[in-house]
């Protein structure tokens, strides 16, 4: 028996449905930009861990300095950056202080977050403010396989003048900063997951005993 031909009409629908059912499975990020997946991170991930590689390289040519570690946040204001080689430092916001922490100097220096966490890039991550009221935000095009975001601070008094953030599905994957003083800071996420629930103890510091403490 001769199957019964489709007409046009039904052709063309049929068409779209396919088309509408591929397009469900492709990765969200095939056709988002660098600003929609910046925009997607910031609601999606209101909690993640992870661990990181940072080389910074400064304007003299110097030889980079390559450190590693891991780090933890929680919306609002709660983040944990451990930098575990080559020399152990700490920094822990609390959602009420920032607590800095060099070990070799058992030196710890504490002041106010605030506001001051707004400016910052560390408001990428643990910030709870809309972006765009401290930051001027560009698409920045694709490169190295990931979609780009360029962002400028606001405040005349920032540390940095520019951030590049990568993205990839839908999680940042690098970050690259330009600061004040020509240096030029890369961060590569060599993992992030996301937590729906960290330990509360992982954004608490205690000073340890016989620490020199600086600060408020």
């Amino acid at each position: 028996m001769v199957g019964k031909i489709m007409s046009p009409s039904r052709f063309a629908w049929g068409r779209r449905v396919f088309l509408a059912g591929l397009l469900a499975l492709l990765p969200w990020s095939a056709w988002a930009d660098g600003l929609s997946q910046l925009q997607r991170f910031v609601e999606d991930r209101r909690g993640a861990e992870g661990t990181f590689v940072q080389t910074v390289q400064s304007r003299a040519g110097r030889k980079p300095q390559v450190s590693e570690g891991r780090f933890a946040f929680q919306r609002p204001g709660r983040f944990r950056w451990d930098y575990l080689k080559p020399y152990p430092q700490l920094l822990v916001g609390d959602g009420q202080k920032l607590w800095s922490w060099d070990k070799d100097l058992n030196q710890v220096t504490v002041k106010p977050l605030g506001d001051a966490l707004g400016a910052t890039p560390a408001a990428i991550l643990a910030g709870d403010q809309p972006l765009e009221r401290n930051f001027i935000l560009e698409d920045g095009g694709q490169r190295d396989g990931l979609e780009w975001v360029e962002a400028r601070p606001r405040s005349a008094e920032a540390s940095f003048q520019s951030m590049r953030l990568g993205f990839s599905e839908g999680v940042l994957q690098r970050m690259e900063l330009a600061d004040n003083f020509g240096q030029t800071t890369e961060l590569v996420f060599t993992r992030l997951t996301r937590s729906a629930r960290i330990e509360p103890d992982t954004f608490r510091f205690v000073p340890p005993a016989g620490a020199d403490v600086i600060g408020q």
